[in-house]
């Protein structure tokens, strides 16, 4: 490519992140801001338990099994047009959100949410791929996850004080002007992206095998925290999934337009960077909620004051993401991912060893700035090396893949970790710590929740070490220094 060339490529590729970073914005103020906001939420609908997870783990679960159903469709279809139906989407839901009568209405309005936030999410790593000419990728990447950082920063504090001042529903409406903005950029600035050319084939039973077999595992799991692990629909769950699994890899090899092309997973690198992504996923993402959550619960703060605590954290995260760009031009993406993974498992080290009713903060602050340097530092080189010199036409569907993976370890994340921290408290004073009311109606009981967040903790921490010896085993021997070698077949 000359050099004109590229420098208008690279213009365009900066005016696109422009648009991708402020649809992720949107989308991670949407969730970030609920953690906090959740147990005014809850006490304003009189919500049980059951309501309460749904509340977070409907979206979770909706956007997930959506993913590779969307990131066929970008593919096939062009991802501008999908990209900015997904903006209209999210957007409208939001503001429908606003106005729900009742809890199970907030839940569903949710799943719609949901929809339109695949659509972005399946897109955006996949447009920037498209956009950024090979050795700009990193900086591009970084720029993009650090969006979702400054995202993260800014909700749970937004999110509280909305709430505090203006009531549950500015949580959903702020936003829609945010979104409308967007839209409005994003229809002006994406350029026509042509489809998949003859490769138009729509894997049917693939996407039903997905839907039925992911989404069953998801419910279950979705369940684990109100009727715990032994209950026979969290069981039937993970059956299901496990006896369609196989099933669904048979029908994939056969298929000519696969939804999940199972011939990249016989690149152990990538197979191990997939990895590697899920189980991060897994040991960090409930972190925010957790620690909202604690300091309401077992402190009595009000969710201002909650989401000024978890702000390290995603403070951490958009510095390190920012500077992944710097940091690629010394290393490969997966020893900066191998890096970042260590951060985090410390931070999680320190997070178990500190955590009690009576402690000091500045632990707990310095925790949660290791955890968010570590996530800061791995999402952008693990995306970078996953998508890096994948055939255009299937970077959609891989970038799905990655993103059903991790939004799975989400939701495993999130119905792991509570159904620990609530485990050893007695079932009626389970919706307390949802509210945020324990330490007010039930004091003598805060020792029990403690005692929860120590198990969720140390699993959570467990889970990370097995993560950075994954990542550790995900790194190329080769010295050309590509990230991921094209899986034969794959053109």
């Amino acid at each position: 490519m000359s050099e004109p060339a590229e420098r208008e490529r690279l213009r365009y590729a900066w005016r696109a992140l422009s648009v991708v970073s402020m649809a992720s914005i949107v989308t991670a103020l949407g969730s970030s801001s609920l953690n906090v906001a959740l147990p005014e939420v809850v006490r304003h609908f009189h919500a049980g338990a059951a309501a309460a997870s749904w509340m977070l783990l409907s979206f979770m679960l909706a956007n997930t099994v959506l993913m590779v159903v969307f990131g066929r469709l970008a593919d096939l279809f062009g991802r501008r047009t999908l990209y900015l139906c997904g903006l209209a989407t999210y957007t409208g839901a939001s503001l429908l959100l606003g106005f729900s009568p009742g809890a199970w209405w907030l839940v569903g309005l949710r799943v719609v949410q949901a929809a339109g936030g695949a659509m972005l999410l399946t897109n955006s790593a996949a447009i920037l791929t498209d956009a950024f000419p090979r050795r700009h990728l990193g900086r591009g990447m970084g720029v993009y996850i650090a969006s979702f950082s400054v995202a993260q920063l800014i909700g749970p504090t937004l999110g509280g004080f909305l709430t505090h001042r203006f009531g549950w529903q500015w949580v959903f409406w702020f936003n829609v002007p945010l979104g409308v903005a967007c839209l409005a950029w994003g229809a002006v600035t994406l350029r026509r992206t042509g489809g998949a050319g003859q490769d138009r084939g729509l894997d049917v039973p693939g996407n039903l095998l997905v839907l039925v077999s992911l989404g069953g595992l998801l419910f279950g799991l979705s369940q684990a925290g109100e009727r715990g692990w032994a209950d026979p629909v969290v069981l039937a769950g993970v059956v299901l999934f496990a006896v369609l699994l196989p099933v669904f890899a048979v029908v994939e090899r056969r298929s000519p337009h696969p939804v999940v092309d199972v011939r990249l997973f016989a690149d152990r690198v990538f197979a191990l960077g997939l990895l590697a992504s899920f189980l991060n996923t897994v040991a960090r993402m409930a972190v925010v909620l957790l620690v909202a959550l604690f300091y309401q619960a077992v402190h009595g703060e009000d969710p201002v004051s909650a989401g000024l605590r978890v702000l390290p954290l995603p403070v951490a995260a958009m510095i390190a993401s920012a500077c992944a760009g710097p940091l690629h031009a010394r290393m490969s993406a997966r020893a900066a991912a191998a890096l970042g993974t260590v951060t985090g498992t410390a931070g999680l080290a320190v997070l178990l060893a500190v955590v009690s009713a009576d402690g000091s903060y500045a632990p707990v602050c310095v925790a949660l700035v290791l955890i968010g340097a570590g996530s800061g530092m791995f999402m952008p080189a693990n995306t970078t090396a996953l998508l890096d010199e994948l055939p255009p036409h299937r970077v959609g569907i891989v970038n799905a893949m990655r993103l059903m993976v991790q939004n799975t370890g989400v939701v495993m994340s999130t119905a792991l970790a509570l159904s620990l921290v609530t485990s050893p408290l007695p079932a009626a004073l389970r919706p307390s710590v949802f509210a945020g009311t324990l330490s007010r109606l039930h004091p003598a009981e805060v020792g029990l929740l403690v005692t929860g967040y120590r198990l969720a903790l140390g699993v959570m921490t467990a889970i990370s070490v097995v993560a950075v010896l994954t990542s550790a085993g995900g790194r190329r021997a080769e010295p050309a220094g590509r990230d991921l070698a094209r899986p034969a077949g794959l053109g």
